[in-house]
Formats: C-alpha cells, structure tokens, sequence
C-alpha cells in the first residue's frame, strides 16, 4: 500500500488468501486469467513492501529491482493483461469482438511505457507519506486515456455482471486517486484497484453451470447481454 511497509505486505497477504480461494472456485479455463488477478495484485503490493523497505535502508539493495519489477506490473501487465483476461472469459458475439481493440490498445500503451522505462528507469522517493514513482513519458493525456480504456473500460464491456462492476468502481476510483493524489496517482490508486479485484471472487462464486473449453459455455442459456 502507499502508507507503509506493514500496510502493504498486509494487503498482500489478504489478497493472496482472496486469490487462492478464487482460483480454487473456477471451473471454466476461460476465467483463470481473471481469477488470477487479485494473486498478481498480491505479488504487486509486497514489491511495494520491499520498496518501503528499501526506502527506510532496511534493505536498501532491493530499492532499485523492487521499483523496476513494481512498475512492470503497474506500467505495462495490467494493460495488456486486464482485456486479454476479459476477452478470454467472454462468450463468443460481438462483445467479444469489440474486446479486441482495447487489446491492442492495451498492447500498444505497455510497450510505450516499457519504452519509456528502458529509457528512463521510474525512481521511487518517499514524499507526504507516500511513495512518488518518478515515471516521465511524453503524451500523458493520451497514454493515460488509453491505459483506463484498456483496464477499465474494457471490462465494462463484458456480459458478465461482476466485471462490469469491477471495472466501473475501477474507473471511479482512479478519477478519485487522481484527484485526490495526484502526485502519488500510480501507488495510490494500485492499492485501491487491488482491493477492488476481490469483485472478481463474486463473479468466479456466482458463475453458473460449467464450461465446454476456453470461455465458451457448455450450455448457451448462460451468456448474458
């Protein structure tokens, strides 16, 4: 989390438990990539713990890694990961279809951001009780356009209930965390996306009846519009 060390393994410790019993819960290969989320989360919020500790000098070694691994996650997986793991759970039709886009949006804004990284490796400072990672792109207003509309918008686009709400509340609470902390934008609104990702348990829990193959129902009385 954004406040300390303590906060954020404890949320990846939270996460990891939601994240197994989802895992556990799913029964269409289709929807692994969406249960796996909040476990990817998981692993994400106890980097950030080991950038506390690199920022307080109990382990200052891992300041560095911890921060580059951290930002992968943040900068470039969940925008190519989040639409790939909503396409896949998407039952054939044209949802599925208009998926593809934000794929490729998704695609395009992780390699510019993993560009700019090479180019200029994110330092993270501690700053108001917050860590400030220091990630200097250009075409802010457009990158940051589409990176929402691949991990949010993408998923409003689903037939499925939960990851629709999922990425509504995902949506609402980034335009919250920029408002609010701005500056800390990156590491503040992780940590609520990460608490948000518990949705997906609701939707893996309420699924009904099994599946045939990757994402495609068995029975089509399932698919919901």
């Amino acid at each position: 989390m954004c406040f300390s060390a303590t906060a954020s393994f404890t949320a990846s410790a939270v996460l990891l438990g939601i994240g197994a019993l989802t895992l556990r819960r799913v029964e269409r290969p289709g929807d692994r990539a969406l249960a796996a989320i909040p476990v990817l989360f998981a692993i994400q919020q106890a980097l950030e713990g080991l950038v506390w500790l690199g920022l307080n000098g109990t382990l200052h070694g891992l300041l560095g890694p911890a921060t580059q691994v951290y930002s992968l996650f943040s900068h470039v997986l969940w925008p190519i990961y989040v639409p790939l793991a909503v396409w896949l759970a998407e039952p054939p039709g044209p949802r599925r279809h208009g998926l593809f886009g934000f794929m490729v949006a998704g695609a395009l804004v992780g390699g510019f951001l993993l560009y700019g990284m090479v180019v200029n490796p994110i330092v993270a400072r501690p700053v108001g009780q917050h860590i400030d990672y220091d990630s200097p792109h250009f075409y802010i207003a457009m990158v940051l356009g589409l990176y929402l509309a691949a991990t949010t918008v993408s998923q409003m686009l689903s037939s499925h209930h939960w990851i629709r709400w999922f990425g509504v509340l995902a949506l609402i609470s980034a335009v919250a965390a920029y408002v609010a902390y701005a500056q800390w934008f990156i590491s503040v609104w992780c940590f609520f996306a990460a608490l948000l990702s518990g949705v997906i348990h609701l939707h893996v829990r309420h699924r009904p009846g099994p599946s045939s193959g990757l994402g495609i129902p068995a029975d089509p009385r399932w698919q919901r519009t």
